[in-house]
């Protein structure tokens, strides 16, 4: 049915070994290593950012580029302080 390293067994024993091998308090760390590790291989692959394309407005709002444009070119048609 399991076959290689697919097999139940196999990796709850895989995973017995590392939470051996590294303890339970690094492993937090080795997994947020990896995810910003990944994340940075993504963003390379892709060319951009997500973080960088989010904005946030004045109350602490994540606000999308054109959103935040749109506010801003009616704030000065009107006379408004940004």
């Amino acid at each position: 049915m399991f076959t290689g390293l697919e097999s139940p067994l196999h990796l709850l024993i895989l995973l017995s070994l590392v939470l051996v091998l590294f303890g339970a308090k690094r492993l937090p760390e080795i997994g947020r290593s990896l995810g910003s590790g990944m994340r940075e291989f993504r963003e390379s692959i892709t060319g951009h950012a997500p973080a960088a394309d989010a904005q946030v407005s004045a109350d602490g709002e994540h606000v999308s580029p054109t959103k935040a444009t749109a506010e801003l070119s009616q704030s000065t048609q009107t006379g408004e302080p940004t």
